[in-house]
């Protein structure tokens, strides 16, 4: 019997991960002595930016895509992450390669802005270079998870404002988030359905949220979510394969009323969702829109990789 999903990164343990191999500051360390000051940045003040990427056929998908989104958002916090996107590159490759990695794999590539001369929030108090840290490990999203699809909850804690905490930052604080998603699993869902500050549909709380209606593919207008790499890509593989998609304003009555709903995300991709407030949408099964956006991802994925080459 295969297991439940409790979120759209649900993954199955796997062994090897307790000896991989973390790249810290330029060096590969075990896992178990991957560490770093408990004056950094990250650490007192979650001070940073990050990416999560998805390894096909020993290459991260979309890599250029994420890298752009990761100088952008450090760019914005006034983060200089100290080395140079071609250094970063070989830095992961050197991760993959010294783990033995191809298939199967997800990275979470982490920038703060390093050690503090004291536990204060001022950058000016930082006193080294950024911490990059890359954690690479055996991951697959569940099958059930992209089968069977996930429950929704719409939370009261809502997304931010660009001018309270810009929803377009990868930022390392993510207590916005976090808030939703205990507030969507005590309620018995696996994730959390986040309305932006007039009420409409925002995002997920780890992932992008997609309704379809009538054949159309919608999702939020993005002025309240983080500027993410599948949905991107969705929307894309959509207008590429002629079926009408558009970034608008809706609210939940458009949500219950849907045919299909799915989200979006980079380790899991295109992950139906089956129920919104205890409420089914369209069959409560997999749709046939989400199997096809399953099967244009997942190609537009094999392209990307295609076309890649290691350092």
């Amino acid at each position: 019997m295969s297991q439940p999903a409790h979120g759209a990164h649900d993954f199955a343990d796997d062994p090897r991960n307790r000896e991989v191999l973390i790249h810290v500051n330029g060096s590969l360390v075990p896992r178990d002595r991957a560490v770093v000051s408990v004056f950094d940045a990250g650490f007192v003040l979650g001070d940073g930016v990050w990416e999560g990427l998805r390894v096909y056929a020993g290459h991260p998908a979309f890599l250029d895509q994420h890298l752009d989104r990761l100088w952008e958002g450090a760019t914005a916090i006034a983060l200089d992450i100290g080395v140079t996107r071609s250094e970063l590159v070989a830095r992961i490759y050197e991760t993959l390669h010294a783990n033995e990695m191809t298939d199967g794999v997800h990275i979470r590539l982490m920038v703060t802005r390093g050690p503090k001369s004291t536990p204060y929030q001022d950058p000016r108090f930082s006193a080294g270079p950024a911490t990059v840290v890359i954690i690479a490990e055996h991951k697959d999203p569940l099958p059930a998870t992209v089968e069977h699809g996930l429950s929704l909850f719409t939370v009261h804690v809502r997304r931010a404002s660009p001018d309270t905490l810009d929803p377009k930052l990868n930022a390392h604080s993510k207590l916005n988030d976090i808030t939703a998603c205990i507030q969507a699993y005590t309620a018995g869902a696996d994730e959390a359905l986040m309305l932006d500050p007039q009420g409409f549909v925002a995002t997920c709380n780890s992932t992008h949220f997609f309704v379809v209606r009538r054949g159309e593919v919608w999702t939020s207008s993005g002025a309240y979510c983080l500027g993410g790499i599948t949905r991107g890509n969705v929307l894309r593989v959509c207008d590429e394969a002629g079926i009408p998609s558009q970034e608008r304003l809706f609210s939940l009555t458009d949500v219950y009323s849907a045919e299909e709903a799915f989200v979006t995300g980079t380790f899991a991709g295109v992950v139906p969702v089956h129920t919104v407030d205890g409420r089914t949408i369209g069959s409560g099964r997999r749709g046939p829109m989400v199997s096809r956006l399953q099967e244009l991802y997942a190609d537009a994925v094999r392209r990307d990789v295609a076309a890649r080459a290691a350092p």
